[in-house]
């Protein structure tokens, strides 16, 4: 009895309802996942046409290949080049869905366009915010950030530089150039280079009415004005033959129409132009323009100088011709 140990009993008390860990939360969260994505290809599936269809099968098949011929992208959803039909593989291919094919394509040029004159309105955008940043950190120009105004327009970024009361641009009555225009001008030349889009140099006055030697007036004058400035910038490094347009208004495009003698209405017109305001004056000055008809009423035909007509336009003029002599052979009362 003496040599019994006392036995011990531990008891543990067990809590209904414990932690059993977050490994479970985790795999819940990648079955929904899966879920989703599984009812997203369901749902797509069942709303794609046949075509789409077609199209996602071959992107898969062969992504490289299918992005070099059709569309880069899997389903096209619309503004995106859509092969033509390949009679090799279906000799039967007819052509009646050409028509919808050039719609088709007059859509996609539409929008290249847009896309282009959107990227270009970008670039003319961090222009305009580098020009303005360069008046502000350039002590010589800061002195005249009054009399420089940056704007976008439809035809590109305009920079007009304008006369003040006390500080003109030009010596009054002549096309010469004060040195600290000239300054400013040099100064602005690099940031307008950096980008390849032309300009287009204009020359305008006030109101106030000048005549010089053998009718020199404020048209011959603005003009001057216009060419002088586009000197400078070529002087400056600025390419000549990215100069598209140089050009006197005389006072006809007042900036203050208020006041016709205000000193701003002396100014020089900087335009960086966009593609499209580009076309527009290399056309007029190539002669693309349409042509104006004849006293006759019809278009003269200039492609090919001496070149025969046509029959019906040779028929059509012989005819006019002759109702001519004949109203001139007419007695007059």
């Amino acid at each position: 009895m003496e040599n019994n140990q006392p036995i011990i009993v531990k008891r543990v008390k067990k809590v209904a309802g414990g932690h059993h860990g977050g490994a479970w939360k985790i795999a819940f969260a990648d079955f929904a996942t899966a879920m989703m994505a599984f009812f997203m290809v369901m749902w797509l599936m069942s709303s794609a046409t046949p075509e789409q269809k077609k199209l996602i099968s071959g992107y898969f098949q062969d992504p490289v290949g299918f992005s070099e011929s059709a569309s880069p992208y899997v389903i096209d959803l619309g503004g995106t080049p859509t092969p033509a039909p390949d009679k090799t593989l279906n000799p039967e291919a007819k052509d009646d869905d050409a028509p919808a094919g050039d719609a088709q394509g007059e859509i996609d040029q539409q929008k290249a366009e847009s896309i282009a004159e959107e990227v270009e309105r970008e670039r003319l955008e961090l222009l305009l915010q580098e020009l303005q940043n360069k008046v502000e950190e350039n002590p010589q120009l800061q002195n005249f950030k009054d009399q420089i105004l940056f704007e976008i327009t439809q035809d590109g970024l305009r920079i007009q530089i304008m006369d003040a009361e006390n500080r003109p641009m030009f010596a009054s009555g002549s096309a010469r150039l004060q040195p600290y225009f000239e300054d400013i001008l040099l100064a602005l030349t690099d940031t307008i280079a950096a980008v390849p889009n032309k300009i287009s140099v204009s020359g305008h006055t006030d109101a106030q009415p000048f005549v010089g030697r053998g009718g020199y007036g404020n048209w011959e004058l603005s003009a001057d004005r216009a060419n002088a400035a586009r000197r400078v910038l070529t002087a400056g490094g600025y390419e000549d033959d990215q100069v598209a347009r140089v050009v006197g208004y005389s006072s006809s495009a007042l900036f203050d129409r208020e006041s016709p003698l205000n000193p701003v209405n002396r100014r020089i017109d900087i335009v960086v132009l966009t593609k499209k305001a580009q076309r527009a004056i290399e056309g007029d000055a190539s002669g693309d323009a349409p042509k104006e008809p004849d006293a006759a009423g019809l278009v003269p035909d200039v492609s090919a100088p001496g070149a025969p007509l046509p029959d019906g336009q040779l028929r059509e003029r012989l005819n006019i011709f002759e109702e001519g002599l004949l109203q001139f052979d007419q007695p007059t009362e």
